[in-house]
């Protein structure tokens, strides 16, 4: 018949119910919104809230907190995600809407993963070669990726595959678009960097090193490109130890930043456009002011090699950073002399990865924050609620791999930005809404 399935001796073999977090910004969302229409005056005002849990109901998302930017550094350990298919998780990125999160493997494969409840949703074979680098046009309607062959694929949002060009003989690191999504540039370990036009897939350019041999960008691997949010200018970082200015029309580069003393692993520009952030392997994260053409400031905190760089996306002054031995600080540009907060692993570890961190990527609202790494492990976390420890009890840490029951029904308790709650269930205490996976606050 239909009936329940039973187990080897006799009984009734129930699915394993267990809790799972969830975070949902549309809550607080809510909250700003109607704050802003009437009580327009609480703009303006310093946010603070009581250090209290009962103060969690009155959050609001990063954008109603512009006079913090503290309140919005992501330490709150809220979910691990392992791929049933384990390979280091080399790169990721958000959807445009918020929704789901890609991540890029080691094996060549798109993991996708809810950007709510957190559980695995599809996995993809990609490329046949490791995977290193996405990208999503700044219009949102096209993912490039880039893998250890020299091949960079264009996806629709769907994830159908509908072109490939392979412009580098090395892997590819870092892929980024123009302000106008009609070029995109790529750096590879051939130690090139190049312009290619995004319709055709054809090179536009590679940007010629001084000094070098012909056909050479960097004198070493390059680690990472992006493009300027709006001029037409390049930033690429290399294993030589310098970081490069480009304008894609010009025959030579428009300058050379010797910052560090070690190679450069990351380059970010902050979202204005007036500076450039660089890590490198010397420990050290350095802001550069490419109008005075001066160093701004250093950071000092991680013990080993940085490895990973991400701007917020609301607030201008604080980014957060990664490094091979799986720390993930936060860091203010008002206060470079140590992390505003750092990210605590599971139960007493005092790091957020066992191994090395190959990417942190903010969710596009600023309220979460995924970190990818080649412990294997896809980590979210989101900000702190008022009045908690910051590091989770281990009975509410809990691993999913792709293939995993996600458990029955259950009530959940929604306060705040994190909720708990099982399977389809409705959250009670401080908030009230209805989803599946668990308690929305």
């Amino acid at each position: 018949g239909f009936g329940a399935p039973v187990s080897g001796t006799g009984k009734i073999a129930y699915p394993k119910h267990f809790c799972r977090k969830t975070v949902d910004y549309s809550a607080c969302t809510v909250r700003m919104l109607k704050e802003r229409t009437l009580c327009p005056e609480r703009e303006a005002s310093p946010y603070t809230l009581d250090a209290s849990p009962d103060a969690a109901v009155e959050m609001l998302p990063p954008n109603g907190t512009l006079s913090n930017a503290a309140a919005s550094a992501c330490t709150r350990f809220v979910h691990s995600a392992l791929n049933k298919d384990r390979s280091s998780v080399n790169a990721g990125c958000w959807m445009p809407d918020g929704r789901r999160l890609i991540t890029a493997s080691y094996n060549g494969m798109f993991t996708l993963w809810s950007g709510f409840s957190f559980n695995f949703e599809a996995t993809q074979q990609a490329h046949d070669e490791p995977l290193f680098s996405l990208c999503w046009s700044r219009g949102g309607e096209w993912l490039l990726s880039g893998d250890g062959a020299g091949t960079v694929k264009y996806w629709q949002t769907t994830l159908n595959n509908v072109k490939e060009v392979s412009p580098h003989a090395g892997a590819v690191r870092a892929i980024s678009f123009c302000p106008t999504d009609t070029y995109f540039a790529t750096g590879s370990d051939d130690g090139t960097v190049k312009v290619l036009d995004f319709e055709r897939g054809t090179t536009v350019r590679l940007m010629p090193g001084a000094g070098l041999e012909a056909g050479k960008s960097h004198r070493w691997d390059v680690k990472h490109v992006e493009w300027h949010p709006d001029k037409a200018m390049l930033a690429s970082a290399s294993k030589d130890g310098s970081s490069k200015l480009w304008d894609p029309r010009a025959p030579r580069e428009a300058a050379t930043l010797h910052q560090h003393k070690g190679p450069v692993t990351q380059v970010r520009w902050h979202p204005a456009g007036r500076y450039l952030l660089s890590g490198s392997k010397d420990q050290l994260i350095k802001l550069f002011d490419v109008r005075a053409m001066r160093e701004a400031a250093a950071f000092k905190g991680h013990k080993r090699e940085v490895s990973a760089l991400s701007w917020h996306p609301v607030h201008a002054e604080l980014f957060a950073s990664g490094c091979h031995g799986g720390a993930v600080h936060f860091w203010s540009t008002t206060r470079p002399e140590e992390p505003l907060s750092s990210c605590h692993g599971h139960g007493h570890a005092s790091n957020a990865h066992d191994s090395a961190v190959w990417g942190v990527e903010w969710h596009p609202l600023g309220h979460l924050l995924a970190s990818f790494s080649q412990d294997m492990h896809t980590k979210f976390w989101s900000r702190a609620r008022p009045g908690e420890p910051r590091t989770a009890p281990r009975d509410e840490e809990e691993a999913t791999e792709v293939g995993a029951p996600f458990g029955g029904g259950g009530r959940g308790r929604g306060d705040g930005d994190v909720g708990k709650g099982g399977g389809k269930g409705f959250a009670g205490g401080k908030g009230f809404a209805a989803g599946r996976g668990g308690g929305f606050g």
